[in-house]
């Protein structure tokens, strides 16, 4: 039997949760709200990004499967299709462009001398918006085949996604 945290709880320790909170109190994200606070929907939205679910209706029967799990992986606020609906409706964007500024600007300080380059992992970024997060990560696999000759990437993909800072 598993004991522990889970790997995605271990993952998003990673990211500044201080950041994230400053975003969110410069355009009130969390006023008048009973169920779901922003850093709740961030989680669901990022595990459903990280599971490859694509609608609504999937990433409610991906958490409703996983039970009490879902309170494991730090998430806290009620999953529910209608309300994570009107979270997204009603939630401004920008609290989520203003903390991915910050997490670009930290990969920026973490790569920036890396061969691969923040420039070209921004770029194909760019390229690719609009596109479902597996083709993006298909793509920057890709990228990075290119880079390293063919050479195998078991820790390429690794070292260009996550790099624990301090």
């Amino acid at each position: 039997m598993h004991r522990g945290r889970t790997i995605f709880a271990q993952l998003m320790d990673w990211l500044p949760k201080y950041e994230f909170d400053t975003c969110v109190r410069r355009y009130g994200g969390n006023r008048r709200v009973r169920r779901l606070t922003c850093y709740d929907q961030f989680l669901i939205l990022a595990f459903a990004q990280l599971t490859f679910r694509e609608s609504l209706r999937d990433i409610e029967t991906c958490l409703q499967a996983l039970g009490a799990k879902v309170y494991h992986c730090g998430i806290r606020g009620k999953t529910a299709r209608s309300t994570l609906a009107d979270a997204n409706e009603k939630r401004d964007w920008r609290i989520f462009a203003d903390f991915a500024h910050v997490l670009i600007e930290r990969a920026t300080r973490l790569y920036g001398d890396e061969d691969f380059g923040i420039e070209r992992l921004v770029e194909l970024t760019v390229a690719m918006r609009g596109e479902p997060f597996a083709r993006l990560a298909e793509e920057l696999f890709t990228a990075v085949a290119r880079h390293t000759g063919g050479t195998p990437p078991h820790d390429d993909r690794t070292l260009l996604m996550v790099r624990r800072q301090g």
